[in-house]
């Protein structure tokens, strides 16, 4: 079971809590657990990564273990304290400007 913490405005596109519980096969990877996490709120896709390429949105960033993750390769392994449900994934919606 992969915990995946998001932020306030998907939390409300998808009428759901900070956290979702979602079910991965195989390893556990960023692809995959956005794979499940629009399969489980469809109302989600494109919201986090492009829907054509599937290119993660400029301003989204990926955390785990105190590391940032967004620039990682999708295709890589989660950490295994996320993979077995110790740790969350977060999904934060970075902010810019000045």
């Amino acid at each position: 079971m992969i915990r995946v913490l998001l932020p306030t405005h998907l939390q409300r596109l998808a009428n759901a809590g900070q956290e979702v519980r979602l079910e991965v096969a195989g390893t556990p990877t960023i692809r995959t657990v956005l794979d499940a996490l629009e399969a489980a709120y469809p109302m989600l896709r494109g919201t986090i990564r492009d829907q054509a390429t599937c290119e993660r949105r400029a301003f989204i960033r990926f955390f785990a273990c105190g590391e940032d993750l967004s620039l990682e390769s999708p295709d890589a392994p989660l950490p295994e304290a996320v993979a077995c449900g110790e740790e969350r994934l977060r999904i934060v919606g970075a902010m810019a400007g000045g």
